[in-house]
């Protein structure tokens, strides 16, 4: 909330839980006392504006039918309204008028530091029309119109209890209790736009009777922004509780992450945000599926996908090409792309699970700063460099924070590590890990590979498989290397697989050759344990240690 120094609006300790009914008995149903003198101690006179220069002043939030229609309107006020503010440059504050009796308020102004300029353009609503009558009338002369008198279209007044509208918002109990000479006063005027009325009129009934007339998206996240507005966090909880329960599309979702900062900060709207970046993170997650659409997205809706831990990609490699595609084509201008890698999305790409060799191009791209560009790298050539008890405990670490750069996806082509040597042979020694449910998910046929690594300028790659023994009499399991580039290179080389085996949990050698590649060849060993897959997969098997089977392969280049 905005008065973090008033507990009894904070969300933390409010009776009122996140998933609260409105039936419950624990909040009191004051719906028989809502615009009854009887139960009064003020009047609320609401004058409604016009929203725009040129308009009618009639509330358009009506005419939303669906939720593009919504965010069209809204975009077209802030447009108005800006122009507004081109026009005038300042709107009358805090205007208490000569009538000692009476207080106007802009429902903008009351504590206007803590404002969010891009929800500026919505005010609020009333309710009980007054009679047509005196100054009261709405048929001013337009000639008399002007940048410090906005036109007032309608005057509605409404018989309040200032306890029960103090204790679910931070915003009244302010402005019933600053302590100054209007606090004092009976009557309190708002002034909003036209458009807002109608979600004014269901806050205000909401905060007598605890529940809403409209079940609409449209005219909900009106409700929600005047909510926002008015800091009444239990209509913010029920407004994102009805909206989660609505079927949700891409473009609802993005619309709900798009919200102004003021409403998305908000802790009562969290599970509607979460709600939204989960089914989009769903949605798209095979990204390579989804291409046209997902380069289409906006920067929210990438975040949302990016930020998944079950993105469906071949590697952390894909991951940063896509965000590089991505941000160049919607932000051409070199400074523009380096301020957004830098402060969103170059915080969405998992930078310890990429290879070398496209860590060394992320060293030289030109649309990372420097400084950012070089302690991601750095902080990723660290966590490889970590035995593997100390990587999964900054994993563990890192998923209990909004921060997941250490905790590996559900890659299509499995992680590996490599270690070079160039004398007195090239070789290299490369470990591949997989995990009990992974090697499982392999029977009866299938087959899991690993990212590429390079040796001699040729890139190579592992798969293990589960298939048949040579005689085809049970299943078990297979580890095969293979190389990349087509064509007619030869490459002659010497491997070894090796697995980590029990007790001793060291590296044992389990099948040694040579084999002169060409390209999209591959070559290993169907029964890599020379034991069935049921033995192999077994609670006591040898191989496994803790959920983890480790593989080694060792290359070296013959000559």
């Amino acid at each position: 909330m905005k008065d973090q120094n008033l507990d009894l609006f904070d969300p933390r300790t409010a009776v009122m839980d996140p998933e609260f009914s409105p039936t419950s008995t624990r909040e009191p149903d004051f719906a028989f006392a809502f615009n009854d003198s009887n139960f009064s101690d003020r009047v609320l006179r609401i004058e409604i504006i016009g929203d725009s220069l040129d308009g009618d002043g009639d509330s358009d939030s009506h005419g939303c039918h669906s939720l593009a229609d919504w965010a069209r309107n809204r975009k077209r006020r802030r447009e108005d309204f800006k122009k507004e503010n081109d026009m005038c440059h300042s709107f009358a504050a805090l205007d208490i008028t000569a009538c000692p009796e009476e207080q106007i308020i802009s429902c903008n102004q009351i504590d206007s530091e803590d404002a969010d300029n891009e929800n500026q353009d919505e005010s609020v609503v009333a309710m009980i029309e007054e009679p047509n009558s005196g100054d009261e009338a709405a048929n001013s002369d337009d000639s008399t119109w002007n940048c410090d008198s906005p036109r007032v279209i309608k005057v509605k007044t409404l018989h309040i209890s200032s306890p029960i509208l103090a204790a679910k918002s931070p915003f009244f109990y302010k402005l019933f209790s600053n302590g100054m000479k209007e606090s004092e006063q009976r009557q309190v005027t708002l002034r909003i736009n036209a458009s807002e009325e109608a979600a004014l009129m269901e806050l205000l009934n909401f905060m007598y009777s605890n529940t809403l007339t409209t079940s609409t998206a449209p005219a909900l996240l009106d409700v929600l922004m005047a909510a926002d507005k008015f800091e009444v966090a239990s209509c913010m909880r029920y407004c994102s509780r009805l909206l989660r329960n609505l079927p949700m599309t891409p473009e609802s979702a993005l619309l709900y992450l798009e919200l102004p900062s003021s409403v998305l900060m908000a802790e009562a709207v969290q599970p509607l945000t979460d709600t939204a970046k989960q089914f989009l993170a769903a949605r798209y997650k095979d990204i390579t599926k989804f291409q046209e659409e997902v380069m289409k997205l906006p920067l929210a809706g990438i975040e949302a996908i990016l930020s998944s831990d079950d993105l469906q990609v071949a590697s952390e490699d894909a991951v940063y090409d896509f965000v590089l595609k991505w941000t160049r084509a919607h932000y051409p201008q070199i400074d523009e792309r380096r301020d957004i890698l830098s402060s969103r999305l170059g915080h969405c790409i998992r930078f310890p699970f990429m290879s070398c060799r496209k860590l060394r191009k992320v060293l030289t791209c030109n649309d990372f700063e420097h400084e950012f560009s070089s302690k991601l790298v750095l902080e990723a050539l660290f966590f490889k460099a970590e035995a593997p008890h100390r990587q999964r405990t900054q994993a563990a670490e890192e998923s209990a924070s909004s921060s997941r750069r250490f905790v590996e996806r559900a890659y299509k082509y499995r992680p590996v590590k490599v270690v070079e040597f160039e004398l007195p042979r090239h070789q290299c020694i490369v470990y591949l890990d997989l995990k009990r449910d992974e090697c499982a998910n392999l029977f009866p046929s299938g087959r899991v590979y690993s990212q590429a690594f390079h040796l001699g300028g040729q890139g190579f790659f592992l798969s293990a498989h589960c298939n048949m023994d040579q005689q085809s009499s049970f299943h078990c399991f297979g580890l095969f290397l293979g190389m990349q580039e087509k064509g007619s290179v030869s490459f002659a080389v010497d491997y070894e697989f090796a697995a980590r085996t029990k007790p001793a949990e060291e590296y044992v050698s389990k099948y040694k050759g040579n084999y002169t590649f060409t390209g999209g060849k591959a070559v290993g060993y169907r029964n890599l344990f020379a034991i069935p897959w049921t033995s192999f997969m077994a609670e006591d098997s040898l191989y496994f240690i803790n959920g983890v089977l480790h593989l080694r392969a060792e290359l070296t280049i013959r000559h």
